[in-house]
């Protein structure tokens, strides 16, 4: 019981938080905050391709793929975390504007911001991500340097047939906690 008051205080912080972060987003025009997403999209793009060439082919191979920002809060027992992204139909060109939202259980503190390239292997699974959403929970955490550079090898994982890169300021990483991520369709921007 105790640790549900725990929660729902960290979750109320949280969210008083992320209020104050809202208010400049909510002046943007539709077009002007889809601008900023694919902004976003072609520069994750553009650092995945510079840590791992391979991605490029791999991508434009696929018959979509999908780009988002995260950042998350951990605050000693729980970690929560909100962020944004698009999909990309290769087949059409069509874009789908998301939401994302992540909440998780484990020790930690601070904040850590994240950006995830998702390569969808087939289109009913693309279809599926798109008008369904996803959620899903462990992850496995893998996160390479090399020497004292900072700069991280390719880690990638694949689940249900999507490719998942995680980049984070040190370059490629893969997350490993316990966390429920939900993937939706972003009504204002579609």
């Amino acid at each position: 019981m105790q640790y549900k008051s725990i929660l729902f205080g960290l979750v109320a912080a949280v969210s008083l938080l992320s209020v104050g972060g809202c208010s400049t987003t909510t002046q943007a025009t539709v077009t002007q905050k889809r601008q900023a997403v694919q902004t976003m999209n072609d520069k994750v793009l553009t650092e995945l391709f510079a840590l791992k060439p391979s991605v490029r082919s791999q991508i434009n191979s696929a018959p979509g793929y999908a780009v988002f920002d995260n950042a998350n809060v951990n605050l000693i027992l729980a970690s929560f975390g909100g962020g944004y992204g698009v999909v990309t139909d290769n087949q059409t060109g069509q874009k789908t504007y998301m939401k994302m939202a992540e909440v998780g259980l484990g020790l930690g503190a601070g904040v850590k911001d994240f950006r995830a390239v998702f390569v969808f292997h087939n289109e009913a699974v693309m279809s599926r991500f798109v008008e369904e959403g996803w959620a899903f929970g462990a992850q496995a955490d893998a996160a390479a340097k090399a020497g004292d550079k900072g700069v991280a090898k390719g880690g990638e994982v694949t689940v249900d047939n999507i490719t998942i890169y995680q980049l984070t300021e040190s370059g490629l990483s893969l997350q490993a906690t316990v966390k429920g991520t939900k993937y939706w369709k972003d009504n204002e921007l579609n």
